[in-house]
């Protein structure tokens, strides 16, 4: 088992929601002689995923690999009791997560999917777009689940966050699991999350996970830029198409 304690442990201090994170990986090897080896697993690997979110409800979101469920604690039984039985991600969204304060450091097609964004209905998305962000992986994940959007965490040009500041082993593993199992995507702006090879235990990666139409569409400004939004006239503001 692979935790992420207190993840959003930030946002103590101004009472928003927090959670604890796990993942569940086979043993391998000699875990008496190389312990590390057993978390050094692609995503693909773990047997089973979940959260729990300490907000307004105590919830647990939880995947053993047929699906994603919600139980939520109940007082009165002094017990988990199952709220949602394999929860599905819209695959269509009007919403985003990202901190928008960093950016100048994106690198340009994040910028460009997040500008197509905000230019609504007037922009090649034909569309408006509301932005969510919590800093608080568990609450921006379980929003998700509730009702769509996409999460973006990309690696940018500052010192430290080239890729990305979220933890594979034990926070986008897990994550992309669960997102997996209720019919999202997860991926690193290109790569899908959980075929990535572990190089160590607290190895970051960009993270960008929700809706799968809206993750794919992202993968598509990182490899497919001439033929996304502004830099494809005819779909650009004053063109004759909207993507």
């Amino acid at each position: 088992i692979s935790i992420d304690p207190l993840d959003g442990s930030s946002n103590i201090d101004t009472n928003v929601s927090i959670g604890t994170i796990f993942s569940l990986l086979p043993a391998t090897g000699a875990p008496d002689e190389n312990p590390a080896a057993s978390f050094l697993q692609p995503g693909v690997k773990q047997v089973g995923a979940g959260f729990f979110i300490y907000g307004p409800q105590l919830a647990l979101v939880l995947s053993l690999g047929s699906g994603t469920h919600v139980f939520v604690l109940s007082t009165r039984l002094g017990t988990f009791v199952q709220a949602y039985e394999s929860r599905i991600i819209p695959q269509r969204t009007q919403e985003f997560a990202i901190n928008a304060a960093n950016y100048r450091h994106w690198d340009e097609a994040v910028r460009l999917y997040i500008d197509d964004c905000l230019e609504g209905t007037e922009g090649p998305r034909g569309k408006d777009f509301n932005m969510r962000w919590i800093a608080s992986l568990v609450a921006d994940c379980y929003r998700i689940l509730m009702r769509g959007g996409v999460f973006l965490y990309p690696g940018d040009k500052r010192k430290g966050y080239r890729q990305g500041r979220l933890r594979l082993v034990y926070e986008a593993n897990p994550i992309a699991y669960l997102i997996e199992q209720a019919g999202g995507a997860a991926t690193d702006t290109i790569t899908r999350i959980l075929e990535i090879e572990p190089e160590g235990l607290h190895q970051r990666v960009p993270v960008v996970f929700g809706s799968a139409r809206e993750v794919a569409r992202i993968t598509r400004y990182h490899t497919e830029p001439s033929a996304i939004g502004e830099r494809a006239p005819l779909f650009s503001r004053r063109g004759l198409f909207r993507a």
